[in-house]
Order: structure tokens, then sequence, then C-alpha cells
């Protein structure tokens, strides 16, 4: 078995939806049949309440989780490629020496950007550890308005950073927020086309980047 690609979610200010943006993802992931294991390095431990609540309900089959400090990252992704096809790296609000180990490890990086400016603002520690440890870049406009001014300008001023802007934007849906106290994915919990399709689209993307 070729060992699991890595996927790191990192962004410097909090309420970025990090933690949603991994799983989902994940979930997309595994409804397109693929094994996943999450990593969580944030003390927070959001994303190891979401899979133990997920993991009770009878509904992790196919996953793994285990949680790191930034010391053990490398350890723990070590083991966990053996284990899935996916790693998916869940990282604490910050850009310091802390975060880089999951950087290092990661086949791709994942940057979320809440509709805000402060947001935009907070991308710039991020990028460019990643620049220092050779990484991919994918920003990713999470709870994103279409339609609006603030949307538009988000677009505009994220095109202008040293990185790729995927062309999926997240839409800022409650449905997000709502399936993670279930231990569902927004897909799974929401009957909505519309969600689901920018999630398909958002992981057509992240394969793409993969395999570039």
């Amino acid at each position: 078995m070729a060992k699991g690609k890595v996927i790191t979610i990192a962004q410097q200010k909090g309420g970025s939806g990090k933690t949603t943006l991994a799983v989902n993802l994940g979930v997309a992931l595994a409804r397109a049949g693929h094994s996943v294991a999450f990593l969580d390095t944030d003390p927070q431990g959001s994303l190891g309440r979401w899979f133990i609540t997920r993991h009770d309900a009878g509904r992790a089959e196919g996953m793994e989780f285990s949680t790191a400090s930034a010391w053990g990252v490398g350890y723990e992704v070590g083991k966990l490629r053996d284990m899935a096809e996916f790693v998916i790296i869940d990282t604490p609000p910050k850009a310091d020496a802390d975060l880089r180990p999951a950087l290092r490890a990661a086949d791709l990086v994942l940057v979320p950007i809440a509709s805000s400016h402060l947001d935009l603002w907070a991308t710039d520690g991020v990028l460019d550890l990643a620049r220092r440890e050779g990484r991919e870049v994918l920003l990713v406009l999470n709870r994103a308005r279409a339609g609006t001014k603030l949307g538009a300008e988000m677009v505009e001023a994220a095109k202008g950073l040293s990185a790729d802007l995927a062309e999926t934007q997240i839409a800022n849906r409650v449905a997000y927020a709502a399936s993670l106290g279930e231990g569902l994915g927004a897909a799974e919990g929401a009957p909505n086309p519309a969600l689901r399709a920018e999630l398909d689209a958002l992981l057509a993307e992240v394969m793409g980047a993969l395999e570039s």
C-alpha cells in the first residue's frame, strides 16, 4: 500500500474554520471511498470531540484518529500514513515554530480565510512558514458571502497573495456548524444540493493540487 497523502490545515487567526474544513474534507474523501486519518494538534481538541461523537455513533468506519503536540507530529504522521490514504492535520491558530512540523509533513497546506480583512491579513505568517518549508499552499475562502461587496473584495485581495486560490468558496451556511455537534459532515447532515456541490468541487481541486 502506498503511503497516504498529508493535508495540513493552518491559519494564524482563530475562528477561520480550520476544524470545519478538516471535518468536511475528510468526510468528502470518505464518501468518495478513501480511507482517512485525522491528526489533531490543536490543544482545544475540537476535531477530537467531533471524531469521538462520530465514533460513538458508529459512523467512523474507514477513519482513524490521533493527537500530537508539535514535537510529535512527525512520528504520528509516519504511523497514520501507513494506515490511511489521506491524513488531515488540524493545527492551532498560530504561526510560529510549533506549526512548522505540521507544515513540513504536508503534501499540501490548506489555508482557510474567513470573510474578513482581518483573516486575510493574518495569512501572511502562515504563507511565510509554508514557503520556508517548500510546501504548496491552496487558499480557501471560507464562510464566503457571494454576491456582496465584501465577498468581491476578499476574492480580489486573496488573489494578490503569494499562493494559489481555490476557485471553490465555502459559503456561510448554518449547516456547517450544526453538523459538527452531531459528528457529521455538513453533506451528511443537510440535503442541500448547493452545499454538496461546493464540497465536491473543493475536493476535486484538492485532489488536483495533490496530483500536480
